[in-house]
């Protein structure tokens, strides 16, 4: 994690003497507080577009973690976009975009469905996880019972 931060580190001071080299110490300055009017305003927009959305589909009552992953998603862009430089800008702005934070959004949601499971699976063993509730393992059905209903879903394996 820290080879990660130091190489961010680098990568802001190397584009912030890019552009500085290209267009003078005001001309930086003035790119980068651009970059946070623009960002603060788009992500306030993209913000209250997020929260109608988590409104609607709650009202509606639906699952609404499309919606709170975009609530996520546009925060983080936000405090991107609020620190300092050009690649956190670029990576802010790239989060406060429909297009790419639906990119950015499947790649979370695949990856916390995988830690989910991997979680479930040292502590508790081997899980089915249906509707967000937990299906206990059951052996094989007696003659004397009934058998099970059948629950209809996409199992997820880690």
């Amino acid at each position: 994690m820290a080879v990660a931060f130091l190489l961010y580190v680098f990568a802001e001071i190397a584009a912030i003497w890019a552009v500085g080299s290209a267009v003078g110490v005001l001309g930086t300055l003035g790119l980068l507080l651009a970059g946070a009017f623009v960002g603060s305003w788009l992500a306030r927009r993209e913000g209250a577009k997020a929260m109608r959305a988590f409104m609607e589909t709650s009202r509606a009552g639906r699952s609404a973690e499309k919606e709170l992953t975009d609530g996520m998603l546009v925060g983080l862009g936000g405090v991107l976009i609020l620190i300092p430089g050009f690649v956190s800008d670029v990576l802010g702005l790239l989060l406060m975009l429909p297009p790419s934070r639906a990119v950015a959004r499947r790649l979370w949601l695949k990856r916390m469905e995988k830690r989910a499971v991997k979680f479930a699976n040292q502590h508790r063993g081997p899980v089915m996880v249906v509707d967000s509730e937990v299906v206990p393992p059951s052996s094989s059905p007696s003659s004397t019972e009934k058998p099970h209903p059948v629950i209809e879903g996409r199992v997820i394996e880690g």
